[in-house]
C-alpha cells in the first residue's frame, strides 16, 4: 500500500469519525431529491444538526 493511499484512508476515517463527511452527503442527497431548491449552508446544516441532536439525544452519554 502506498503512502498516498494510506493518507487517503486516514483522511476518510477522520472525516467519518468527526462527522465532517455528513455535510457532503447531505448536499449530494439534497441535490438528487430537491434539484431546484438551494441546500443549507454548512453553518445552517450544523445548527440544524445540533438542534436535532439536542431534541432527540439517542444513545449519547452526556
Amino acid at each position: 500500500m502506498t503512502l498516498t493511499r494510506v493518507l487517503g484512508l486516514v483522511r476518510w476515517y477522520l472525516r467519518e469519525l468527526t462527522g465532517e463527511a455528513g455535510y457532503d452527503r447531505y448536499v449530494e442527497r439534497h441535490r438528487r431529491t430537491h434539484p431546484r431548491e438551494p441546500a443549507l449552508s454548512r453553518r445552517e446544516y450544523e445548527r440544524h444538526r445540533a438542534s436535532r441532536l439536542d431534541e432527540n439525544p439517542g444513545t449519547r452519554c452526556c
